[in-house]
């Protein structure tokens, strides 16, 4: 349980500071939302991932690996603002369906991808 404790408070902090960065982006600065949510969500992911790795899974991973998660998950960002883009939905909707998106695809991919334990 102390494990998905740890998760869900690193979870919440990533998502508000991705919302924030996106809203900040989006309306302040005038980007338009698949550049807003990627933008956002690299810049969380990056906190995420430190953060996840010191005091979450306790182990090291590549460099590689970090990469990978940063196109997977920025591809999936970048699409989901396309898509709300062309739709012309309101930014709320984009931040909420990729934060739903990205607590569950995010997870699985530091738990089983990016930290996943090495069987010897």
């Amino acid at each position: 349980m102390k494990g998905f404790s740890v998760t869900g408070v690193i979870g919440v902090v990533d998502a508000f500071i991705h919302w924030q960065i996106f809203f900040v982006l989006y309306i302040a600065v005038g980007l338009d939302q698949a550049a807003s949510n990627f933008a956002a969500f690299c810049v969380a992911a990056s906190f995420s991932f430190y953060v996840n790795a010191l005091y979450r899974f306790e182990r090291e991973t590549s460099v590689f690996a970090y990469l990978m998660f940063i196109v997977v998950m920025g591809a999936l960002s970048f699409g989901v603002g396309v898509i709300a883009d062309a739709r012309h939905l309101p930014g709320l909707v984009t931040v909420a369906v990729f934060s739903l998106m990205n607590t569950l695809s995010g997870y699985c991919f530091f738990r089983f991808v990016l930290f996943r334990v090495r069987r010897a």
